[in-house]
């Protein structure tokens, strides 16, 4: 799939049908390789072959790159592949595969890194636009006057809040080299470090995809951070993946992303019982899980007493 995002094969095929050796031509590739690549991709539900051709299947249709083709050239760069496959270092010891081969915790990383931080720019927006708009449908954000999105990227989710609840106010609060690369100009930027202060003024505090980034003694210190601000009535909302009390085959993907935690950014995916102790350690009561139609829900909190 990587392979295939880093040629553009999507994008080829959007307008129809192709021989192998038309793509070839078009990507400067290996006939022959590609012609096998494009056969396994095939066998993968990804193209359909007839006729000595190829096209997009519905997953293919996914793979172009203003979708999911982002999430692809991310996941399979060297920058993760590396960590991976250091993927025992963790077991044995624990510790982030990403720092024990790149010398440098991932944040770090994309900091002195552009590619790697615009690949992962890329992936998670398209990640996230494909479940704003389910996010912003689940739950009735319209009772904040101001939703304060906290490590919030892009914007991408934000914006399609505000732009679901249009009487929302928007702030995106991320690092500063991040926000700068934020171009959504239906919300107000701020920029500045979540593990020392985050803006006060919320009526609703979100984060997406951030609590899992980190070790609990990180998470703790993080939610304290939001707690510190917080007025009363305002609400932290929390949007995680949840995993279930065991494993099941279903779950094999939301399992995974744990593994893919403890490699890279060296935080992990939580069940409800560990979220609702995470939060209580950070200030917080877990008021009610919101499914979202998704693999994540919104964990929605209120400051404890």
């Amino acid at each position: 799939m990587h392979a295939a995002a880093e040629l553009g094969i999507a994008d080829l095929l959007a307008e129809g049908a192709k021989s192998s050796d038309e793509l070839a031509r078009a990507t400067g590739a290996h006939p022959q390789a590609l012609h096998r690549l494009l056969r396994a991709l095939a066998a993968m539900e990804v193209l359909a072959e007839g006729g000595g051709r190829f096209s997009l299947t519905p997953i293919g249709e996914e793979m172009r790159s203003e979708r999911q083709a982002g999430s692809a050239r991310f996941y399979g760069y060297e920058t993760n592949w590396l960590a991976w496959g250091s993927l025992l270092h963790s077991i044995l010891t624990g510790e982030r595969a990403f720092d024990h081969v790149h010398g440098m915790r991932n944040w770090d990383y994309y900091r002195q890194h552009p590619d790697a931080a615009a690949r992962f720019d890329a992936a998670m927006r398209a990640m996230t636009s494909g479940l704003a708009p389910a996010i912003a449908r689940a739950y009735d954000f319209s009772r904040f006057a101001v939703v304060v999105d906290v490590g919030g990227g892009d914007g991408t989710l934000l914006a399609e809040i505000v732009r679901a609840h249009p009487k929302v106010r928007g702030v995106l609060f991320d690092r500063p080299d991040v926000v700068k690369r934020a171009s959504q100009p239906s919300l107000e930027k701020v920029g500045g470090n979540f593990l020392e202060r985050v803006p006060d003024g919320g009526d609703a505090y979100l984060m997406k995809s951030i609590i899992h980034d980190w070790a609990d003694d990180e998470a703790v210190h993080i939610l304290r951070k939001c707690r510190e601000v917080m007025q009363p009535g305002a609400m932290l909302l929390l949007i995680e993946r949840v995993l279930p009390a065991r494993a099941t085959p279903e779950d094999l993907e939301t399992f995974l992303a744990d593994i893919n935690m403890l490699a890279g950014p060296g935080g992990r995916e939580r069940t409800e019982a560990e979220f609702r102790e995470l939060l209580a350690a950070g200030g917080f009561r877990l008021e009610r899980v919101v499914p979202t139609g998704t693999f994540m829900s919104v964990l929605e909190s209120a400051p404890a007493i």
